[in-house]
């Protein structure tokens, strides 16, 4: 018997729906499927990946910096120019001593390196005790500084006189770069003198008495090839600052608090690093 012809226009329209199902779902899937691609990228789902996409992030920022300043520079020296004021340049001494020109020469590399997680050590110890901190650096940079350090550079950036640089547990950040351990500081100077600065420190004194109890890292070495170190490209403006605990302003004024080494001989501090 012939099919009616109701039933074969029925018959037509389920396989055209089944059909336009079929094919919404497979779009569906794809977009999916992009959207997951996409979220992947913009959010990535382990430690390694975000740090990935920050790092390129930072260094499109650092780049727009760098690109501002230079800007600013040129608008500044234009405006300088209009008004008919004469912007004198620096002598090459005074470059040198703002750290605005790269430096090749003589001298000391030193390297500070958290203790091993899995290493031996008394029950006393602290987790605190077993990173590098942010007065560890500082005191290794004083040091060299008072003795006779030309210039500095600390991981692959230029320091000066106006430099911070911040340590949260044990990464390191210095002009909006962040850094992990070992931490690197080289110094431009007379080898000699500016390693005899170095051990003549009480903070180095302390840091040393923790690479002996817990393994610090510790490593003093002379450069074996004149060091050269990078031009400084931050800011030179110094808005605020104050005169260290223990110096001596002016003759006869009352010391209040003593010398941070005194106060801190016995323990390094804890806190952040």
């Amino acid at each position: 018997m012939p099919d009616h012809p109701h039933r074969a226009a029925r018959a037509a329209r389920g396989t055209l729906s089944v059909a336009l199902v079929l094919a919404l779902a497979g779009a569906l899937f794809a977009a999916n499927a992009r959207l997951a691609r996409t979220t992947g990228e913009r959010h990535p789902q382990d430690l390694a990946g975000l740090a990935e996409v920050e790092e390129r992030r930072l260094g499109v920022l650092l780049d727009e910096v760098a690109t501002l300043r230079s800007d600013v520079e040129r608008l500044t020296a234009a405006q300088a120019e209009l008004d008919g004021i004469v912007i004198e340049p620096l002598a090459p001494a005074e470059e040198l001593e703002a750290g605005l020109v790269p430096v090749t020469g003589p001298g000391l590399v030193v390297e500070l390196e958290d203790a091993p997680a899995d290493a031996p050590r008394p029950t006393s110890v602290r987790p605190d005790d077993l990173v590098v901190h942010q007065q560890d650096l500082q005191a290794v940079i004083n040091a060299l500084w008072a003795g006779g350090a030309e210039a500095m550079g600390l991981m692959d950036q230029r320091v000066i006189s106006t430099s911070a640089f911040q340590c949260i547990g044990n990464v390191l950040s210095l002009h909006g770069q962040p850094y992990s351990p070992p931490y690197v500081v080289r110094a431009v100077g007379d080898p000699v003198a500016l390693r005899r600065a170095l051990y003549a420190s009480p903070e180095i004194q302390n840091y040393l008495r923790y690479v002996d109890a817990v393994g610090l890292g510790w490593s003093v070495t002379v450069a074996s090839e004149p060091l050269t170190l990078p031009a400084y490209e931050g800011a030179t403006e110094l808005e605020h600052a104050r005169v260290p605990e223990g110096t001596e302003v002016l003759p006869g004024l009352p010391d209040d608090g003593g010398t941070a080494a005194a106060r801190d001989t016995a323990r390094r501090t804890g806190g952040s690093a």
